[in-house]
């Protein structure tokens, strides 16, 4: 199973967060998630706008962002970075040449958020990009048609209250027996709860190909030996 360690571009700058990437790899992560810092992150947490904003406050222009992400992948040719960015974002840097940049430097897997319409989304798919479908515990049936249409992978959610938890499928075993029942064959990540290497153990006993794992890290950017530790004991659970 796959350990995804997010990262937050441009924080505290964008040179930090290339030696970040170099360290989440050689600690053991196999993906990266990075993201395009929002001025409208609104579906973050916020711990995670808070980040964003102080990248933004450090530099704000994407073209610098886009020069960082490049010189990360020529660093790192091994390891697979996921793309997460907001429509406002895609808008702001230019449908084309947002594709462009994916295309000719193969981020090519997206978690596209914050989507007024199918439009950009539809756009990112026709030009081989592959855009997650975020499916809940609740299991709505919209959001599992919209995981049976797309072309990315699967980012389920790995808890929730239980009152949010659709009785059907009780257990995350179920929701991901369920995705594998009705044709999806893609990678399911688990995300959202995942905040202890024991977390990441049991979605890997129900069947997760991978784990997100966010501020559980991200909190310990002051402390890099804490930080390598806690990826270690991560990925011995995955």
């Amino acid at each position: 199973m796959k350990l995804i360690c997010y990262l937050s571009n441009g924080y505290p700058s964008i040179e930090e967060s290339i030696k970040m990437a170099e360290i989440y790899t050689h600690a053991g992560a196999d993906m990266i998630e990075i993201d395009f810092p929002s001025r409208n992150p609104y579906l973050e947490s916020e711990f995670i706008a808070d980040r964003m904003a102080e990248a933004l406050k450090a530099c704000d222009d994407y073209d610098a962002y886009m020069d960082g992400m490049k010189r990360v992948k020529r660093l790192l040719p091994s390891t697979q970075f996921i793309l997460m960015v907001y429509e406002n974002t895609v808008e702001e840097i230019g449908p084309d040449k947002f594709i462009d940049f994916c295309q000719s430097n193969h981020y090519e897997d997206l978690i596209l958020v914050g989507l007024k319409d199918e439009s950009i989304k539809n756009l990112c798919i026709r030009n081989g990009l592959k855009v997650s479908c975020y499916v809940q515990r609740r299991m709505d049936r919209m959001e599992i048609e919209y995981a049976k249409q797309s072309n990315g992978f699967v980012y389920l959610q790995a808890k929730a209250d239980p009152d949010q938890v659709n009785p059907l499928y009780p257990t995350l075993k179920d929701c991901i027996d369920h995705l594998r029942c009705i044709g999806i064959d893609r990678p399911i990540y688990c995300g959202v709860g995942i905040h202890t290497p024991e977390d990441a153990e049991a979605a890997k006993e129900a069947g997760a190909d991978g784990v997100f794992v966010g501020s559980t890290i991200l909190k310990l950017h002051n402390d890099i030996p804490a930080l390598i530790k806690e990826i270690n004991e991560f990925k011995k659970n995955c």
